[in-house]
């Protein structure tokens, strides 16, 4: 447990893990001394971390320690959304939502629904006890899509599973495509390999419509319109057939359904992808040379993508970009969106999770980015029970999830029973009639594997909880016994979990306890030779069940929705802010004072005609709502698009909202992803601003 002990001071070091929604997975060294953390360092020696760490998470102590922790039960006293509660002690707590879920549970459990998502992506804090407690109830499921289920549907039905390079082996690259990523801010690790790589001689080139720090770093800027990335790798693949820059061998016995492919892209000369992406046909063109003439080649992809309406088609084509070059014949050349499925074979999730304690119960699944409309329905033969019962651990999703003015709606019901485990009163705790204080990271044991890299980790508690704070599986364990559910898998502690979360065949535990790491024992270079994870171990470009995969335009652009666009001309991302991560940290004082205040990032030329000049307060708004937010004009967005840096909480912003008032419930093309930048707007200052749309 300990990594090490300095008998001069007392001090002692563990090994941890950074618990955020990132793929970098940071390999943490945390100081300890007394009773208090003095540091929270990146370990030296772990391959991926090299000892750096983001500005976020170097100030984990500061927000663990934060004076607005929630430290003690609280039930509310005031209306929802107000914030308002008084302290009650954990047993009166605890036995009045047993009592309430008892209540409910007996006419339907199903009118129960836990809400959750990656506030930790532990192994034991996050889907342990949780999920074992909602299996055993025969509560709804939540379909856990906010994030990357359309990418993660293109992988599995192009490589078999989550599958793709090792980040490490980005620094031997030549040529390197960084599309949809910002990674300086969000990839920080990734970067210093990419680094590495530039300073070696290779090409880097963002693909991204927005001018981020990453784009400022690339030898090239691919500004394309938002979602129209399917469109472009079509194009690529045009050029790179038309002047056979193409592995005829790799194609012919590593890919399924190619010729079907060749024909669809012969269908995207330059010209055609250029007028929908808003770019130049020479860009395209030059880009294909070298995508098909450098070697090794290497695409960093990353979740931006598929946050649209053909988020998984426009996955499925770019995973085969690199089988067309033979790409994935070298250790450096392929492509990475994620590695989680590395994992899969190893991580025991059903003896975490216990689904056989469903028994022959078959309960309704709920998607998480339609809670807005699913909390506002009604019982019906088609969705089922009314949700009555709403318990939230690891999200937030009043200020997280799509059409917020929806989701605020639904969390208001007086009817609706809410729980919330949580670290602060966040949007979503202010709606709570409980809020259970919940450990952070410095205070549980964890296990922890990547979807950036292929090392599982351990985070050992630095100090002991705070207050009268517990661990999300001692909650689960405390209700459990108070519903009277008496199987013995309820008693499992938290190292009886750990032990559990991975196949010691693959990962010793005792190992990981005392390195801190494990590194999955995987080939360099894994698809050289095909052998994906498919049942041929062929790539799929006509995959079973879906077809050949083809550009699927957003649903709200100016080619498909024109008349929408007549009167919310701009298309809207969101990408995160450098010192947040989701809507986690917007609360730590000195991250926020980076940060500022919401930003609009707005092209001259779009801010001109509108009376925008920089640093102009300004509503952005469409028919689901509006928000209020800083113009910054500059370069950082391109024409025809608004870039709003989010996710701030609703109740630390100007307007009382946040960007996400704007964003829409629709689903992606498969997966049932959310299509955050799909999404049209206008924008005007403030000053002139009328009723919110």
């Amino acid at each position: 447990m300990i990594a090490a002990m300095d008998a001069s001071t007392g001090s002692r070091t563990v090994h941890a893990a950074c618990p955020h929604d990132c793929p970098d997975t940071c390999a943490l060294q945390v100081t300890v001394q007394g009773g208090e953390v003095l540091r929270v360092a990146g370990a030296a020696d772990h391959p991926t971390t090299h000892g750096a760490l983001c500005t976020k998470v170097a100030r984990y102590a500061e927000r663990s320690c934060h004076p607005e922790r929630v430290l003690q039960p609280l039930r509310r006293i005031g209306p929802k959304g107000a914030g308002r509660f008084e302290p009650v002690g954990w047993d009166d707590a605890l036995d009045a939502i047993a009592a309430r879920l008892r209540t409910i549970a007996a006419r339907d459990p199903q009118a129960i629904l836990p809400y959750s998502y990656a506030g930790t992506m532990g192994l034991v804090q996050g889907e342990s006890m949780a999920a074992r407690f909602f299996h055993r109830l025969g509560a709804s499921l939540l379909d856990r899509t906010i994030c990357s289920t359309a990418g993660g549907a293109a992988l599995a039905a192009t490589y078999g599973a989550k599958v793709g390079m090792h980040v490490e082996h980005f620094a031997d690259s030549r040529l390197i495509l960084i599309w949809g990523s910002n990674s300086i801010g969000s990839n920080l690790h990734f970067w210093s390999f990419a680094q590495a790589a530039k300073r070696a001689g290779a090409k880097l080139v963002c693909i991204d419509p927005r001018r981020t720090e990453t784009a400022d770093k690339c030898h090239e800027h691919v500004a394309l319109l938002p979602g129209t990335d399917g469109a472009l790798a079509l194009a690529l693949m045009h050029e790179l057939i038309v002047h056979d820059r193409l592995d005829h061998d790799y194609l012919a016995r590593h890919v399924a359904g190619w010729v079907g492919l060749r024909e669809r892209a012969l269908l995207w000369p330059p010209e055609r992808a250029a007028a929908v992406c808003g770019i130049d046909a020479a860009q395209i063109r030059a880009l294909a040379h070298d995508y098909g003439s450098i070697r090794p080649a290497a695409i960093r992809l990353n979740y931006g993508v598929q946050r649209a309406h053909g988020g998984c088609n426009t996955v499925r084509l770019i995973a085969l970009l690199p089988c067309l070059v033979g790409a994935w014949r070298h250790r450096a050349g392929g492509m990475l969106l994620s590695s989680s499925g590395w994992f899969a074979p190893v991580r025991n999730d059903a003896a975490l999770q216990r689904p056989d304690l469903l028994g022959a119960r078959r309960p309704r699944t709920v998607n998480m980015v339609t809670i807005g409309d699913d909390l506002l329905r009604e019982a019906s033969a088609d969705f089922g029970p009314r949700i009555e019962a709403l318990v939230v651990y690891n999200s937030n999703p009043v200020a997280v999830a799509p059409d917020g003015r929806r989701v605020r709606a639904g969390f208001a019901r007086d009817d609706l029973f809410t729980v919330v485990l949580e670290h602060f009163l966040t949007d979503t705790a202010d709606h709570a009639d409980y809020v259970l204080p919940a450990t952070t990271q410095l205070e549980h044991l964890d296990v922890h594997t990547s979807y950036g890299h292929t090392y599982a980790l351990i985070n050992e508690p630095a100090i002991a909880p705070l207050g009268q704070a517990r661990p999300n599986t001692q909650i689960f364990r405390d209700l459990a016994a108070r519903m009277g559910f008496g199987e013995p898998c309820f008693g499992d502690d938290d190292e009886t979990l750990a032990r559990a979360a991975l196949d010691p065949a693959a990962v010793d535990f005792d190992t990981l306890r005392r390195v801190g790491w494990v590194k999955l024992a995987l080939p360099d270079a894994p698809f050289a030779d095909g052998g994906f994870p498919t049942p041929d171990g062929r790539a799929r470009a006509d995959a079973p069940g879906l077809g050949l995969p083809d550009f699927v335009p957003n649903h709200e652009s100016v080619q498909s929705a024109p008349a929408l666009a007549r009167r919310f001309p701009l298309a809207m991302i969101s990408p995160p802010p450098r010192n947040f991560l989701n809507s986690t940290f917007v609360n730590v004082r000195s991250l926020r004072a980076i940060e500022g205040e919401p930003m609009l990032e707005i092209h001259a030329d779009d801010a001109a005609p509108r009376g925008i000049a920089d640093g102009t307060m300004v509503r952005v708004f469409n028919d689901r709502g509006s928000t209020a937010c800083r113009a910054r004009v500059g370069n950082r967005a391109r024409t025809g698009v608004v870039n709003a840096l989010g996710v701030w909480w609703r109740k630390l912003s100007p307007a009382g909202s946040n960007i996400n008032e704007l964003t829409s419930q629709r689903l992606t093309d498969v997966g049932g992803g959310p299509v955050f930048y799909d999404c049209l707007v206008q924008v005007e200052p403030a000053a002139a601003a009328a009723e919110p749309g």
